[in-house]
């Protein structure tokens, strides 16, 4: 896929990559622990060096890396593959769960996540999945309006209740 600053491809994220998915795994945090405070530490991430090195390697847990022209990484999608059904009343499938998906701040509006969501999308289809599920926190309108933009639907809204 080509942006406005070249061409992106999007590849199966490897060791080589876990400093800059740091850094991206940082800049999201960031974005839920403004949104949520009560339940996210500012200044954290997601995951360690270790484990990142334990789900680069883990097939049910893709990570697919977007790089610019210059091969510098511009985003990433943290997958996993899930077994449904979540009771007896489903019929089992195989669901990918985009569990993160984010794209450097600096590059966004360049169809970045566009190229990491089809490229989600290509590998469901490849890997035999049902569907592709995602969670977005409430409060973060710019993410619900890029996924609404790929063609999701809200499929089930979790609720809480804060005691």
């Amino acid at each position: 896929m080509t942006s406005g600053t070249g061409q992106v491809t999007v590849r199966r994220a490897g060791r080589e990559d876990i400093g800059r998915l740091t850094e991206l795994l940082h800049d999201v945090l960031e974005v839920h622990a403004a949104i949520r405070p009560d339940i996210f530490i500012p200044g954290t991430v997601k995951y360690t060096t270790e484990e990142l090195e334990g789900i680069l390697q883990d097939d049910t847990r893709p990570v697919y890396a977007a790089a610019d022209g210059q091969g510098r990484g511009v985003g990433y999608a943290f997958c996993q593959l899930q077994q449904q059904p979540f009771s007896n009343t489903m019929i089992p499938f195989t669901s990918m769960f985009i569990d993160d998906l984010c794209v450097d701040p600096a590059c966004r509006g360049q169809h970045i996540g566009q190229a990491l969501f089809e490229h989600v999308k290509a590998e469901a289809r490849r890997l035999g999945c049902y569907e592709i599920t995602l969670n977005v926190w409430a409060g973060n309108g710019p993410a619900e309006r890029f996924y609404e933009s790929m063609g999701m639907k809200t499929q089930e809204r979790r609720m809480e209740y804060i005691l």
